[in-house]
């Protein structure tokens, strides 16, 4: 690096910051480095990266480097008083510390920030990448933050963001809704049906709805049912949830909602007596639902990892190839199924 330093004419502060891509050095200057980096056979040396984490790991109360954890969501307080975004915020904030990084928390909607003030901040922190927390409603990211993305490295959690996308950590929703499936039939269920909001289905890219398409391809014809998505509606009229359960009769409903509880309740029915209920979603207060535990928590560990490892290799930027690294979901049982008998 002595050596660099001599023949570019700049520090080995300098060169260092430059072979980390760090945009306090102008990108003539960083391309130069690099240039002569190559010509005399640089190597990054990965010991001596491992060395590092390991230092910022032992000694926490010190000097420590900070990441971004970006609230994507419209509530301003969501990382505390959302049913589910909580976890993900635990599991960032437990692997930063163990990565020997510190947090700062920053609002999307915050009608005093956009893109190029929060590229300015994050400079002035000396931020180089940001966890993105919280997208419910949709999975685009506002276009005044481009240059946020367009300079840092980025991670999201729980969706695949468009326009742009970038690398995200979410549930395997396929494989939870194959899982849950496949719980059901074993306990001897046998008209199984999903239950998810069209809205929240495209959020994911149809990743419920596909998940159950394959589960029931393995039941006849006459057993395969087809799943209800208009929630959103039916919570200001309830009659199209009746009207769709009293024609196809599920004894099994795999959703993301305890409100069908209580409109089945309205129409006589009980779980687990009458008819089972899975959630796609086990969350805190709903602990007596059998259902999936989607593991929120190493979704946002695995997003700190993620970002850590494209700080390492000076990956920053909007991705050609967007990296996905999928968490999967585990059964927990619970009180709204029950193994079902005198089935022929």
């Amino acid at each position: 690096m002595a050596m660099i330093a001599a023949e570019a004419g700049v520090s080995k502060n300098t060169v260092s910051l430059a072979l980390r891509g760090d945009r306090q050095i102008p990108p003539s200057t960083r391309k130069r480095i690099e240039r002569i980096a190559a010509r005399l056979g640089y190597v990054k040396n990965p010991v001596l990266a491992h060395l590092m984490t390991e230092l910022r790991k032992a000694h926490p109360a010190g000097f420590r480097q900070t990441l971004g954890l970006l609230n994507a969501n419209l509530d301003r307080e969501a990382f505390t008083r959302h049913p589910t975004i909580p976890v993900y915020v635990q599991g960032c904030r437990e692997r930063a510390e163990a990565q020997g990084y510190r947090l700062d928390e920053f609002w999307l909607h915050d009608p005093e920030l956009d893109g190029p003030r929060f590229n300015r901040i994050l400079r002035t922190r000396g931020i180089r990448g940001v966890i993105v927390v919280g997208l419910m409603k949709t999975n685009e990211l506002p276009h005044s933050f481009l240059p946020v993305w367009e300079q840092n490295a980025c991670v999201v959690t729980g969706v695949r963001t468009k326009n742009p996308t970038l690398s995200f950590c979410c549930v395997d929703h396929h494989a939870l809704v194959l899982e849950a499936c496949g719980r059901a039939l074993a306990l001897g269920y046998e008209r199984p049906a999903l239950v998810v909001d069209e809205h929240i289905d495209r959020l994911v890219d149809g990743r419920f709805s596909a998940g159950m398409s394959v589960a029931q391809q393995a039941l006849p014809a006459k057993r395969r049912l087809p799943g209800f998505y208009q929630v959103e509606a039916a919570r200001r009229d309830p009659v199209l949830f009746k009207t769709w359960f009293e024609r196809h009769r599920p004894d099994v409903i795999l959703t993301l909602y305890t409100v069908i509880r209580r409109w089945l309740q309205a129409l006589g029915v009980t779980a687990p007596r009458d008819i089972g209920l899975i959630q796609l979603e086990r969350r805190r207060g709903n602990l007596d639902w059998a259902g999936m535990d989607q593991h929120n928590d190493l979704t946002g560990k695995a997003a700190v990892d993620l970002l850590v490892s494209l700080l390492h290799n000076n990956e920053a930027g909007i991705p050609p190839f967007p990296i996905a690294t999928l968490v999967s979901g585990s059964w927990v049982d619970g009180g709204t199924v029950q193994a079902q008998v005198g089935r022929d």
